[in-house]
């Protein structure tokens, strides 16, 4: 594994007190993880053997695993660039915030709006490892990154607060963490929790993956089990109905709840994923 030791850049500023110091402590080697083999799908060098060989073996059974990781990715670009460009938003929580790579949150909202401010929320250890390189900023914004578990939120919320502004809109984004919480009523609670602690104007970015079979998820079932079985954390994929439910009270906007690679793409014949991705604001 390849492990950067960028310094924040200077001029930018830095919120004190987060850094991440501890950590490697934490990690677990022998076991694939989650951003680990995340980061093989969509090419990185940050990982090891055992999250190849999952990673492969996922990908065996479910090829199409590889075009949800970079959709997933390009979609958080698009919406990012969307909601500062479009809708204003110049604060965000990025809850889940996965192992640094290009065009992280910061870089492309600092690059329309380079005042905005970022918070980005992991409790993965080896995201942890990597936080440092995304605690780089504009001058004229802010960056802080805060070791939290999504099953925290007044805890992430508490923290974030000495960072953001809450009485400000915030975009709270949320992409492939909610299928690491397993029951969904909890999920929900989460994101109602974190929604009803942001005044209105704020907006969830939300992306997650399914079983529904009109756009390829029938084979997610088998795969998991085999994630499981095998690596850590445990998932879930979910119907749309369900991942639904997380927008409730909220205006999903244009084109609404879809496979993520076709919200606001641009072409009519990108292909459906099994990973669904919307965008909706509190009234």
């Amino acid at each position: 594994m390849t492990t950067e030791d960028r310094e924040p850049e200077k001029g930018g500023d830095v919120t004190e007190g987060h850094s991440p110091t501890a950590g490697p402590e934490r990690l677990n080697t022998s076991v694939a993880h989650n951003a680990r083999v995340w980061n093989y799908w969509i090419g990185g060098k940050d990982n090891y053997e055992v999250d190849q060989r999952v990673g492969e073996h996922v990908a065996g059974m479910f090829p199409v695993i590889r075009a949800v990781a970079r959709a997933d990715r390009e979609f958080l670009a698009r919406a990012v660039r969307f909601v500062t460009a479009e809708r204003g938003m110049r604060q965000f929580l990025d809850v889940g915030t996965g192992l640094p790579t290009v065009d992280n949150t910061h870089e492309i909202a600092q690059r329309i709006a380079p005042e905005s401010r970022v918070v980005y929320v992991d409790n993965d250890p080896i995201v942890l490892v990597h936080a440092r390189s995304l605690l780089t900023s504009s001058p004229e914004g802010v960056t802080d990154y805060i070791d939290a578990d999504v099953r925290d939120p007044d805890g992430i919320l508490l923290r974030a607060a000495e960072t953001l502004d809450l009485t400000r809109p915030v975009a709270l984004m949320m992409l492939g963490i909610l299928n690491f919480v397993l029951d969904t009523g909890e999920a929900r609670d989460i994101v109602r929790r974190l929604m009803a602690a942001l005044p209105s104007g704020s907006h969830l970015v939300l992306t997650h993956p399914t079983y529904d079979s009109d756009v390829g998820g029938e084979g997610n079932r088998a795969a998991m089990e085999f994630w499981n079985a095998n690596a850590t954390p445990p998932i879930t994929a979910r119907s749309r109905a369900e991942i639904t439910g997380f927008l409730d009270g909220l205006e999903v906007l244009e084109p609404g709840l879809v496979p993520c690679s076709q919200w606001r793409a641009g072409a009519e014949s990108a292909a459906p994923v099994p990973q669904f991705g919307a965008v909706a604001v509190k009234p």
